[in-house]
């Protein structure tokens, strides 16, 4: 509603005024009726008015010096409507000067008021779409500049834009708010994924309120990745006399009250300058490779869950180091001893959760270096951390004999894939079940295990190859196939989604139109007239 003041020293004009059209089906509110140009000035200093339609003729202070004022301190923020008598021409032509939105003459008549005020709507819809949309642009730019200083990608220009646009402090985090299943099966619909990270997103701002500027949307690269980034300063929970543990907590609880999907927090450690954010956002990257082998919780600090000591007072580095030669040359039975001396070593140390911990995130990181030097276009952070998730089973303790061993056996499958540079054949064969099998119920995840490749690496090379996901892929060949049956047959367009893998007619039709952009019935008849 766009807020209105009437003024007028004649208190039957600005009852007649009131009435004389419905104010709120125009989109427009009266929210006060003054005598004189004195009283609309105390007014608009304390309530906000964005229409003021005045007389020309009143005492104390005028309609054209009400205006001159109005221009004076608002400049265009407020549309003045100017009403007067024949008579009064020359006050008109003085108001159009001063940026009289409009001036009518009395006796006001309906049509030509309302005319008028349509316009002013039109006006003001249109500067509120404006400047909505220069928000949106600027957001998104300060976004890009946060994205490029997490990568540790940046210039000045980058640092400064976000140093304007952002109050930071002397702690800074970069926290990671994520689906409780960070890297999503393939079958699961993207665009539903895509709206509830959106949903998370606005949660995030609207929770945030002054400091929505720190939210960022889809900060990691990875493509199987729905996540919210915060870039987190002290003087966010300090001003509520916060620990951060508590103000995390309750972001959680916010966050995930009414919604359908749970979500888990993960912090890097502190930074004293958001030129250094990028460390920070590496740290989140190692939690999420690391947590496959943590007990399952809602928060997780950097600090509290990677510990590696190179001291060798507490890391069986020996152990650890048979376990990563047997890893590498993919010797199984050799995984299994190593896994199991490393674990009686531990025992013999006086074995904890903490010595556990320490020594399964040196393997770890020492099994990372190891995967990005033969390929370092993949993410091995997400292969790592799909690796460990796998190998856990229900009933077995994570960190466990059993799990480390499961997950070494398949981290050594994986490796051996790697140095084989098994993209182009694997991808030639997979492409050819699309071509003969399309119609069947294709997944990615029944293709790794058919041809013995992991598949969160072979959904990632797979987009790298085709520039789109499998399940993209899979969609476009069965739409292009619908194509030629409607143009070559009389088939019904149920039969035809029924032919190319689709039992529901109605999502058929869907993915056909986002697609080709029409319906399948209009693409037939286009081809086909």
């Amino acid at each position: 509603m766009i807020k209105v003041l009437l003024v007028d020293d004649e208190p039957f004009i600005l009852q007649g005024l009131s009435i004389l059209l419905d104010w709120n089906s125009e989109g427009f509110e009266i929210v006060g009726s003054v005598s004189n140009g004195e009283e609309a000035l105390a007014f608009l200093e304390k309530n906000e008015v964005e229409l003021v339609v005045s007389d020309v003729q009143m005492p104390v202070i005028n309609g054209i010096e009400l205006l001159k004022r109005i221009r004076e301190k608002y400049e265009d923020s407020i549309e003045v409507i100017i009403l007067s008598g024949y008579k009064e021409f020359e006050y008109a032509r003085e108001g159009m000067m001063y940026g009289c939105t409009g001036y009518v003459l009395k006796p006001v008549e309906k049509t030509e008021f309302v005319s008028l005020l349509r316009k002013i709507a039109q006006k003001k819809l249109k500067n509120a779409d404006s400047l909505e949309k220069q928000r949106t642009m600027e957001k998104a730019y300060v976004a890009r500049n946060v994205i490029a200083l997490l990568a540790g990608k940046y210039d000045e220009v980058n640092v400064q834009n976000v140093r304007n646009n952002l109050r930071l402090s002397e702690e800074i985090r970069f926290v990671d708010i994520e689906f409780e299943n960070a890297y999503f099966e393939v079958e699961e619909e993207e665009g539903e994924l895509r709206t509830a990270q959106r949903e998370l997103y606005e949660r995030c701002v609207q929770i945030l309120k002054e400091d929505a500027e720190h939210v960022i949307f889809d900060p990691s690269p990875n493509q199987n990745s729905y996540d919210v980034g915060i870039i987190l300063c002290d003087y966010m929970y300090k001003r509520d006399d916060m620990e951060i543990e508590e103000y995390l907590q309750q972001l959680y609880e916010n966050l995930t009250a009414n919604m359908d999907r749970q979500v888990k927090i993960l912090v890097g450690k502190s930074v004293n300058d958001i030129k250094r954010i990028s460390t920070s956002y590496s740290n989140v990257l190692i939690l999420k490779s690391f947590e496959g082998f943590r007990q399952q919780k809602n928060i997780f600090f950097y600090e509290d869950e990677v510990q590696v000591d190179r001291s060798g007072v507490v890391l069986c580095k020996d152990y650890i180091d048979n376990l990563i030669d047997s890893i590498e040359k993919n010797e199984q039975d050799n995984i299994r001893k190593n896994v199991n001396e490393l674990f009686i070593n531990i025992r013999r140390m006086g074995m904890n959760n903490k010595v556990v911990t320490l020594n399964i995130d040196y393997l770890l990181f020492q099994l990372i270096h190891i995967a990005i030097k033969q390929d370092d276009d993949v993410n091995q952070e997400e292969i790592l951390h799909f690796i460990s998730e796998s190998s856990f089973e229900e009933g077995v303790m994570r960190g466990s004999v059993e799990h480390l061993t499961s997950f070494a056996l398949q981290y050594s499958d994986y490796l051996t894939q790697l140095r084989k540079n098994m993209s182009g054949g694997v991808l030639n064969e997979i492409e050819k079940e699309v071509r003969q099998n399309y119609m069947t119920n294709l997944s990615l995840k029944d293709l790794s295990k058919k041809y013995f490749i992991n598949s969160s690496y072979l959904g990632q090379v797979f987009r790298k190859k085709y520039g789109m996901s499998f399940k993209d892929y899979l969609t476009n060949y069965r739409i292009n196939e619908a194509c030629v049956m409607l143009i070559s047959s009389d088939d019904r367009i149920i039969d035809i989604a029924d032919k190319v893998g689709y039992k529901d007619s109605d999502y058929f039709i869907r993915k056909f139109i986002e697609i080709k952009g029409c319906t399948p019935s209009k693409y037939r008849k286009s081809k086909t007239n």
